[in-house]
């Protein structure tokens, strides 16, 4: 028997995105046998996407519902509460599934029934990225073989078994919604239950990047906020007594990234070398986050005016 399917849509005011991304995912879910409804779950408090969702009405399968509490945690809670479907599949709304995306994760799923399977993120870019951004490799991702067991994973191109999910009591911690984190907080949370997630290579997105995001600004304070994020969740849930050492052990693993970082990027200047220059820097740039996270330091990426 086949399962019942969400593809849950998180999107805050990118209409153009869902535009593009909605008429894909509806063919995807035609292509397969299983029964597919597509979730869109709207962060925006305006409710901005409602209009533009509910204009594919219901023969499309998609459906609409509002989160007006703001952060990704939230919009993840909502997706897990509103489906009504034994398997879950999210997918940022900035991304762009390839041709078989849907067919690959659901072939893996029904072959091995883990409790999770994560697939890769490719970057495509709007405008060509500067030469130090591509020498840095900021938006390079792991790639690994099909069937790989993982201990982590990101919620942009994950499938869950929703029913396991839910017996476990599972859910997205809003204290970093506006900060990043929940996603590898929910994930290590699966893996400490016993649950078993297994990667797809096949089922690639294509991360979207537009030209803002190719600066070296943004990709430095992405950095940043990664490095801040880690600390943060390693430190999350320890005792008082364990949690002292462990934040001792972060800070001086984030002090010894800022200085080799900086030692290779003074390498790079002095050598004339780009990627010794711009990957030194994404490396000073991490610690300093992990650094500041060590000491409760919270860096909200993604926090609303």
């Amino acid at each position: 028997m086949n399962p019942r399917v969400t593809i849950a849509v998180l999107t805050f005011r990118r209409p153009a995105d869902l535009a593009d991304l909605l008429p894909d995912l509806v063919g995807q879910a035609r292509a397969v046998p299983a029964e597919v409804e597509i979730l869109v779950v709207d962060n925006d408090p305006a409710a901005g996407a409602r209009d533009q969702v509910r204009s594919f009405g219901a023969e499309a399968f998609v459906r609409y519902t509002h989160e007006a509490v703001p952060g990704i945690a939230a919009a993840r809670n909502r997706a897990l509460d509103e489906s009504r479907t034994e398997l879950l599949i999210f997918i940022d709304d900035d991304e762009r599934p390839t041709p078989t995306w849907l067919a690959d994760l659901l072939t893996v799923y029904e072959h091995h029934r883990p409790r999770a399977v994560v697939g890769p993120v490719v970057s495509r870019w709007e405008d060509p990225p500067s030469p130090w951004v591509q020498a840095g490799r900021f938006f390079d991702r792991r790639r690994m073989p099909t069937g790989t067991p993982v201990t982590v994973a990101a919620t942009n191109n994950l499938l869950l078994d929703l029913d396991w999910v839910r017996r476990q009591g599972l859910r997205f911690d809003a204290r970093f919604g506006l900060s990043g984190g929940s996603d590898t907080l929910f994930t290590r949370a699966i893996h400490a239950a016993g649950g078993r997630m297994l990667w797809c290579d096949e089922a690639v997105v294509i991360d979207v990047v537009p030209a803002g995001r190719l600066t070296r600004d943004w990709v430095l304070r992405r950095a940043y906020r990664i490095g801040n994020a880690s600390s943060r969740v390693l430190l999350d849930g320890t005792r008082p007594g364990r949690r002292l050492l462990l934040r001792i052990g972060l800070a001086g693993r984030g002090s010894a990234r800022v200085l080799i970082g900086m030692l290779r990027c003074l390498a790079g200047v002095l050598t004339g070398q780009l990627r010794h220059r711009a990957r030194g820097m994404r490396t000073a740039a991490r610690g300093a986050g992990m650094l500041s996270g060590s000491v409760g330091a919270v860096y909200s990426e993604y926090s609303r005016t």
